[in-house]
């Protein structure tokens, strides 16, 4: 797995980075030492995991998290233990006090591989059936069924220290975390930990559509589709990004959109 080592204090981020290396499956392949840097170690090396600290010069631990385009896994690493309950809002493996030591580090990284080894199940077919029930959150399980949504309804959403009053209509698409989804909105992204699945349900399907195993696209938000090499569409939204349409998918689609 793909690590970076996010501290600001030298000492403390080359002994962690030492401290990991008796750790096989975990491979290290960047450090920073502030949010600043540590966004572009992020985005060259798209890491699984991500020691982090939680004070740092050029914003927090917390801030890096909210600009990132996906939740990698986290494991903080601070001298603070105030802010133990917030990082479970995130994809949080574990919260270690400094100094750390040999037998607490691993404790965490056995969380993480146990964690991990649990999520592999659920892709190591390439199909598009929905398998991602199995990996629902404990919150979507023990939640009763909710009536649909309708496409003017208004979602409170908060993430971390913001809390966003969505219209349903303006989400562009929804992508799967694992365990959580990242909604797309206006100029705005913000997690909200519950599965795709659980979210799918709710959706108007006049207004929505399930593009794959990762994405749920608003349709009036699709400004181009194109077939692809893999007889599904290639669509591109209104913020440009392209998303694939499965080929099962694709013919579901082409009927929807036809006379």
């Amino acid at each position: 797995m793909k690590v970076i080592v996010v501290e600001d204090s030298r000492l403390a981020r080359e002994g962690l980075v030492r401290m990991l290396k008796d750790y096989p499956e975990l491979t290290v392949v960047g450090q920073a030492d502030h949010a600043g840097s540590a966004l572009t170690l992020v985005n060259e090396t798209h890491p699984e995991v991500i020691f982090l600290d939680i004070h740092m010069p050029g914003g927090t631990g917390f801030d890096l998290l909210e600009k990132l385009s996906y939740l990698p896994q986290i494991i903080f690493t601070t001298a603070y233990s105030e802010h133990a309950i917030r990082s479970f809002d995130f994809n949080t493996i574990d919260y270690l006090l400094k100094p750390i030591s040999k037998e607490r580090l691993t404790v965490a990284i056995n969380k993480l591989l146990a964690r991990t080894n649990s999520n592999n199940t659920d892709t190591d077919t390439d199909t598009d059936t929905d398998t991602e029930d199995e990996n629902q959150s404990d919150n979507d399980k023990n939640q009763t069924v909710k009536d649909p949504l309708e496409g003017h309804s208004k979602l409170l959403v908060k993430d971390g220290d913001h809390c966003y009053l969505i219209r349903l209509d303006t989400i562009r698409y929804i992508e799967s975390q694992k365990n959580y989804v990242q909604l797309f909105f206006e100029n705005n992204k913000a997690f909200v930990k519950k599965s795709l699945n659980s979210i799918e349900t709710r959706l108007p399907k006049s207004i929505f559509f399930r593009a794959n195993r990762q994405y749920v696209v608003n349709l009036q938000e699709i400004r181009r589709i194109e077939e692809s090499i893999s007889d599904g569409f290639i669509v591109t939204m209104s913020d440009g990004k392209e998303l694939e349409i499965s080929r099962r998918n694709a013919i579901e689609l082409k009927e929807l959109l036809s006379f």
